[in-house]
């Protein structure tokens, strides 16, 4: 999954990790493409960006996937946009994200802790 470069370096999520990251923003209210990517970006204090060439292939992936549902709205300023909200088959997904995710981080500390 790409991201902005951050003046460091450029930076790759790992994969699964974006669809993991949507699920959990969306566990707590019902958001359009772009508020899930300021979400993100803002919880993460700019590590984290998503850009749109990344987010909405997600998003209908996971749509198609059952995962998550979607339906036009109007946003603040008046604009329609897709708002989309995580279904009880997204949340169980979600579970096993977090679940494989915590196993890939105890894995890499292990290979990462001095000898």
């Amino acid at each position: 999954m790409a991201m902005t470069p951050t003046p460091s370096s450029k930076r790759d999520l790992l994969p699964g990790t974006l669809d993991m990251l949507i699920l959990k923003t969306l566990t707590s209210q019902s958001m359009h493409g772009y508020g899930i990517a300021q979400h993100i970006q803002r919880l993460s204090q700019d590590v984290i960006r998503v850009e749109e060439g990344s987010l909405y292939p997600a998003l209908q992936r996971m749509r198609q996937k059952g995962w998550i549902k979607a339906e036009w709205g109007q946003t603040p300023n008046n604009q329609r946009a897709r708002y989309y909200t995580v279904t009880r088959t997204g949340r169980r997904q979600l579970g096993t994200e977090e679940s494989s995710f915590a196993d890939l981080m105890v894995a890499i500390a292990r290979i990462m802790k001095p000898a």
